[in-house]
């Protein structure tokens, strides 16, 4: 059983930056892709980027491409979020989500099979 552990939010002026861990527990053998997802208050989830465990190939959200990157660690069983240049509007609870075979779009949450409890992002004007 895949179970996905995140930390590393908190508060950040604008600008700033934070960094996200997403610790795979349970092995990451099954793992095929892992993506982050963010959800702010009264509004739908939505897609931030994913990365491929086997190739490290990654996909970026057009408002996140040049400040986010994501990138992996096999040795530590995790993902990595590097946000720059935060912005108010980032502010969200991140998500991490894993799935364990392609079932096509990576920028669709029902495609995953595991999600994290989340982790809080506050970035103040």
């Amino acid at each position: 059983q895949v179970q996905l552990v995140e930390s590393g939010g908190g508060l950040v002026q604008t600008g700033g930056s934070l960094r996200l861990a997403c610790v795979v527990f349970g092995g990451t053998s099954n793992i095929y892709e892992l993506a982050w997802f963010r959800q702010a208050p009264a509004k739908e989830r939505e897609f931030v980027t994913a990365i491929r465990w086997s190739s490290a190939a990654t996909w970026y959200a057009d408002f996140v491409k040049g400040r986010f990157t994501v990138s992996s660690s096999d040795a530590n069983n995790e993902v990595l979020l590097q946000m720059n240049s935060l912005k108010p509007e980032d502010t969200a609870t991140y998500y991490c989500a894993a799935k364990t075979s392609y079932r096509g779009d990576v920028e669709l949450d029902r495609n995953y099979d595991y999600w994290g409890r989340g982790a809080q992002v506050t970035v103040s004007s």
